[in-house]
């Protein structure tokens, strides 16, 4: 099973930015496609984004569309989402995932998971 490590997560102030990291033990990055999820307090798992090696696609929310991108660096073997323009509706963890065998959007579709990194946003 892939391991998954994030990193990135902190406390930034509304309207900063943040980018989160992702290494990946897979043979390489683009073994499984990718992507983000978040958890908020007392909310369900929300999607956030993932990419598609092969079409050289990306899906990202309508919630943070605009205001993050996915992305990754081939020879680090990681994964990235940059955010910027954060709010404090965008506090949450930050999970990574991997090898979806589904919709991106439906979370019991990865079969990949980071531990988290805490994102925390103060008006």
């Amino acid at each position: 099973q892939v391991q998954l490590v994030e990193s990135g997560g902190g406390l930034v102030q509304a309207g900063e930015s943040l980018r989160l990291s992702c290494a990946t033990s897979a043979p390489t990055l683009s073994t499984y496609d990718m992507g983000w999820y978040r958890q908020a307090p007392g909310k369900e798992s929300e999607f956030v984004a993932a990419i598609n090696w092969a079409r050289g696609s990306t899906d990202v929310a309508e919630a943070v569309k605009g205001r993050f991108t996915i992305s990754g660096d081939r020879a680090k073997k990681t994964l990235y989402l940059q955010m910027y323009w954060l709010k404090p509706e965008d506090t949450a963890i930050y999970y990574c995932t991997a090898d979806p065998r589904g919709s991106y959007s439906d979370y019991r579709s990865w079969h990949g998971w980071g531990q988290g990194t805490q994102v925390t946003v103060s008006p």
